[in-house]
């Protein structure tokens, strides 16, 4: 898949050239309504199932994942004023771009989960979907681009994200990867960026 690859790079590039004007005031509008790194970053498993640290525009206040769950649910009270935009936009994963550059991701692929929910991945699916390197944007995201809401009408979120959320999640990323290809990515950024101006 070498097509890929240069297509990722060449892609994200230029997506952080053209849209720097776009990072620097998400940056400084971080910095102005909140304390703490502009940047979050958390461990995620990828392709082979190496970890690797992600890239993401910091929405939460500080230690936010030292006082609740690792799932976000609904108006989740440690997302910052300007997290709940950057979310609700999908802005907050602009910074995920770097880790295309840097080879740990890729544009379009199964989203990286974090280590601790890795158990629940059926073995047949866990070798299908660690195949490949993980995306920004696949399937899942679009289909389930409301899944904090969804977890918010549960009485029990972990449970629902582990036994209703992730397997269709699991689902989704299978299907990409066995029908995976340059067209299908091209398509799928292109329904993302649709999905996300027309929620």
């Amino acid at each position: 898949m070498k097509m890929k690859r240069l297509f990722d790079l060449v892609c994200a590039l230029l997506g952080l050239i053209i849209l720097s004007p776009l990072l620097l005031l998400i940056m400084l509008l971080i910095k102005l309504t909140s304390d703490g790194q502009i940047f979050f970053r958390q461990t995620r498993v990828g392709q082979y199932e190496k970890l690797f640290q992600i890239h993401k525009f910091r929405t939460m206040i500080v230690n936010a994942e030292a006082r609740g769950l690792k799932i976000t649910v609904g108006r989740d009270s440690r997302i910052t004023s300007i997290g709940h935009f950057l979310r609700k936009t999908k802005l907050d994963e602009l910074p995920q771009l770097i880790d295309v550059v840097l080879g740990k991701m890729s544009l379009v692929g199964p989203r990286p989960e974090v280590p601790e929910y890795i158990q629940y991945y059926p073995d047949k699916m866990r070798g299908i979907i660690f195949s490949v390197r993980p995306g920004i944007t696949d399937w899942a995201s679009i289909k389930m681009i409301d899944e904090n809401e969804i977890l918010a009408r549960s009485d029990d979120p972990q449970q629902a994200y582990i036994q209703q959320i992730l397997p269709e999640k699991l689902s989704y990323a299978v299907r990409y990867v066995q029908t995976r290809s340059l067209k299908l990515d091209i398509y799928l950024i292109i329904l993302t960026i649709r999905k996300i101006f027309t929620r």
